[in-house]
């Protein structure tokens, strides 16, 4: 659903229907299980578009989810405080038109429709609650310039809060095409509080692992992945917070940089060796990274476990790292740039 927006209040100073270069700003937002994140672009000269204004804030819309079946009333207040800051910066980019999807946790929760609602009385925006298959058509249309043209399939994934998802893509002739894709309920936030205070035995961390492979199994002989990945035919980009902030570790960056990550490539031995130290520090060690913070420091070890198992399952060696993903999937379609993507019949209900 695209909402053209009808500004509630008077334009600032300075501000008209378009931005101060003439011209107009789009904007898409992304509310997660864990994240609310929103981008603010135009249109580029040259394709593409360049990004006026960012916001992301963990607000843990799911938290306590999995035990209750609804979102909490803290959760909810959290999360409208964000979405406010969202409508804020979206009327002060003058955006003309925006999606605002909403994932997994109000795909979940029985009182999602009462959440959009207050959502909307509280901030003006509509939010829309999309299907997965709809959330898995977006990660790719916005994770495409990354993909690479000498190897004919692809894998991509997307650790999530409360779900992940794997997809299995062709780019033969020049022409993607999702052949399947899996989601799985097991996300940064769901795994993470089975576990007190982000504390994970190895024990546990390796049950974790044993877990996905119920669902990556299945997915992998079906499509007959294994053969592609032993015989070279496969490249592996990767989605999340996960791999970002592992990205950053590696680099051992004194401040998260998304020039240095997005793009980068981080090589399965790098992600074991790290996933292995930050599984062994304790909280406020991990908290005191500068990659990683005091939001993120009882999730990531979750995460890792999560990409582990991906990486057991399809040992292609490296992967690329993408800061990219739904938001930039809805920004292209906005603005109509060509990133085609052709779905092929299994997509609707995954494979």
């Amino acid at each position: 659903m695209v909402t053209y927006l009808n500004r509630r209040r008077r334009p600032r100073k300075g501000h008209g229907t378009s931005n101060g270069g003439g011209r107009q700003s789009f904007g898409a937002l992304d509310l997660g299980t864990n994240n609310c994140r929103l981008l603010v672009a135009t249109p580029s000269e040259v394709g593409g578009f360049r990004v006026t204004d960012a916001f992301s804030r963990i607000v843990r819309l799911g938290e306590g989810l999995a035990r209750t079946g609804e979102l909490s009333e803290a959760a909810m207040t959290r999360t409208i405080e964000a979405l406010q800051i969202c409508a804020d910066k979206m009327e002060r980019g003058c955006v003309v038109k925006t999606r605002n999807v909403a994932t997994e946790a109000c795909r979940q929760a029985r009182n999602c429709e009462d959440f959009i609602e207050r959502a909307k009385a509280e901030t003006g925006l509509n939010v829309e609650t999309i299907t997965t298959a709809e959330e898995v058509r977006l990660v790719l249309r916005g994770c495409l310039p990354l993909l690479e043209d000498v190897r004919p399939h692809a894998l991509i994934f997307d650790i999530g809060g409360g779900s992940t998802e794997v997809l299995w893509l062709s780019l033969e002739n020049g022409d993607p095409e999702i052949l399947g894709w899996v989601s799985m309920p097991h996300g940064v936030v769901t795994v993470s509080e089975r576990f007190e205070a982000g504390t994970m035995s190895v024990a546990d961390y390796q049950g974790v692992i044993e877990e996905m492979q119920s669902y990556l199994g299945p997915f992998c002989a079906r499509h007959n992945i294994a053969e592609a990945v032993a015989s070279g035919a496969v490249q592996m980009l990767g989605t999340s917070g996960t791999v970002t902030t592992l990205s950053g570790v590696k680099q051992k960056l004194q401040r998260y940089n998304r020039a240095a990550v997005d793009g980068a490539y981080l090589p399965f031995d790098a992600i074991e060796r790290i996933s292995a130290r930050l599984r062994d520090m304790d909280c406020d060690d991990r908290a005191a990274h500068p990659c990683i913070g005091r939001e993120r420091a009882d999730l990531v070890v979750a995460g890792c476990a999560l990409l582990e198992a991906i990486c057991h399952r399809w040992p292609v060696g490296q992967l690329r790292v993408a800061d990219r993903g739904l938001r930039e999937g809805i920004l292209c379609e906005l603005m109509g740039v060509a990133n085609d993507v052709r779905l092929g019949a299994s997509v609707g209900g995954g494979a």
